[in-house]
């Protein structure tokens, strides 16, 4: 069974470029790992899905964050990354990855695509 674990999070000035990491345990090669957040008030949005290295690792971006956010995965380091740039007001959130197996599906950025979730790590914006 997949266990996912975030970290990374912290305060991040505006227009920083923090990454996130989602630590995986139970098989990472053979799932597909999305990243969602969720900010005070709002539904838990997805960003970004990369397939699993045993299909073609393809990767998957809502138009919200394409071109700024970068998902890639580590299967030596059993990882899978989320490198964010040049944040904004509107980036602030519970960061959270979420695996289920083999590809990204045409639903990647939909919660119930997925079977496993990590507990979600805060990024907050520094004043």
């Amino acid at each position: 069974q997949l266990q996912l674990a975030e970290s990374g999070g912290g305060l991040v000035q505006p227009g920083g470029s923090p990454t996130l990491s989602c630590a995986a345990s139970g098989g990472l090669d053979y799932y597909a790992i999305a990243w969602f957040r969720q900010a005070p008030g709002k539904e838990r949005e997805g960003l970004a899905c990369i397939s699993s290295s045993s299909s073609d690792s393809r990767t998957y971006y809502v138009d919200s964050v394409k071109g700024r956010f970068t998902i890639s995965r580590d299967n030596a380091k059993n990882t899978v990354y989320l490198q964010m740039n040049s944040l904004t007001p509107e980036d602030p959130a519970v960061y959270y990855c979420a695996g289920t197996p083999v590809f990204c599906t045409s639903k990647y950025n939909e919660t119930w695509s997925y079977d496993y979730w990590g507990q979600g790590t805060q990024v907050t914006a520094s004043s």
